[in-house]
């Protein structure tokens, strides 16, 4: 059975406290661009991401992060998990996701991701929901996929 994480309240003085812990175990990484509770031993939905996306590359957490919607386009790219030292391989993962969360102070937030930031989220989103890049990796190889050519035409593809 899966460890599914449980919600956390953002206003118990504990929340900062595990999301302080958490960035601090992030930083002590050789190279690691995100981190989930479950990671440090607690089944909660908090997680920390590096946002390669914005100026200065940042390091922000997000509690009770949950992924509203995801793009059909898919990249494949590679990932490594912090919880599989040696694991690395490729991922297919959604291009463009919508992503709600709060705050330490319960402020809600809604925002739209997309590239590498976006397959960060879903890969510490996953963690939220006992998913690692190993089972990942299984479950895709039962799956097909079809090879899509984005830079060919569309009228060369009806004839």
């Amino acid at each position: 059975m899966l460890n599914i994480s449980a919600e956390i309240d953002p206003l118990d003085k504990n929340t900062a406290i595990l999301v302080k812990r958490m960035k601090e175990s992030l930083l002590s990484t050789d190279g690691g661009v995100g981190i989930a509770a479950p990671q440090v031993g607690v089944n909660r939905k908090v997680i920390w991401v590096q946002r390669f996306d914005k100026a200065g590359e940042p390091l922000e957490y997000f509690i009770n992060p949950i992924i509203v919607w995801r793009s059909e386009l898919q990249n494949l790219g590679p990932e490594g998990d912090l919880s599989i030292p040696d694991f690395r391989d490729q991922f297919y993962r959604s291009k463009v996701i919508q992503l709600e969360y709060v705050d330490l102070k319960r402020q809600k937030y809604s925002e739209i991701v997309e590239g590498f930031t976006a397959v960060i989220f879903q890969h510490e989103i996953d963690h939220l929901f006992g998913i690692l890049i190993s089972d990942k990796k299984e479950k895709e190889k039962n799956n097909s996929y079809q090879k899509v050519d984005a830079f060919k035409k569309a009228d060369s593809m009806t004839r």
